[in-house]
């Protein structure tokens, strides 16, 4: 199902302490270089409209969270959804997770990662361009820290099991995966994501599971 149109009215917001471009980021991404105390890290990837950004900063103020999303006009949405919910602990990176991960998170950095209905990209020849691929979950599982906790949920049934199969390869110190249970929504905009609330809504299977790095 495609995401609908954007309506962004960014010229009403002061974003600049809510979106970064990837060249504008710290050499090391920690809290510390980021919002200047030493809280927490948690880290998003494929935030879309920014829905869980916006609830997990909020719930979890002692906590910060950094969003990052490769399509700039969500990037966008998701940093006035932060600033319209006054937040000072959450930001939006508009880019490529993948050489972020590489190249400016250390090692055992990162409370938790993540990743909530990834794009599937359906047809073969695209799915090596799948986000969690091999590089990206070696360099996730590196920057969490010691009890760090890494979050996937998708609609997909394909990528899940296939998804399961590779971190069991690749990450295998991550231990099994633990099912995570859906709370029961209590107003329209009460799921962790958009996508959660259009696949919930329209009666299809999610699979969620959180591992935990010893």
């Amino acid at each position: 199902m495609p995401r609908r149109a954007l309506r962004i009215a960014e010229s009403k917001y002061d974003l600049d302490a809510l979106l970064r471009n990837p060249d504008d980021l710290p050499a090391q991404v920690t809290s510390r270089s980021l919002f200047g105390n030493d809280r927490p890290l948690e880290i998003e990837v494929g935030s879309g409209k920014g829905l869980f950004m916006q609830t997990a900063s909020g719930q979890t103020p002692d906590s910060n969270f950094l969003g990052i999303e490769i399509a700039r006009k969500y990037a966008v949405a998701a940093a006035v959804r932060l600033a319209r919910a006054g937040r000072n602990n959450a930001m939006m990176v508009a880019g490529n997770a993948e050489p972020i991960f590489q190249n400016r998170i250390p090692d055992g950095s990162l409370a938790a990662v993540h990743v909530y209905f990834p794009d599937p990209w359906w047809k073969a020849r695209h799915k090596s361009r799948r986000v969690l691929n091999e590089r990206f979950i070696a360099n996730a599982t590196r920057c969490l820290q010691s009890g760090g906790r890494f979050h996937f949920w998708t609609d997909v049934l394909d990528y899940f099991e296939s998804t399961i199969e590779l971190i069991a390869t690749v990450s295998p110190q991550l231990g099994p995966p633990i099912p995570e249970e859906a709370a029961a929504a209590e107003h329209d905009l009460d799921y962790r994501t958009h996508f959660e609330r259009r696949s919930r809504q329209h009666a299809i299977p999610v699979y969620r599971v959180c591992y935990y790095k010893p």
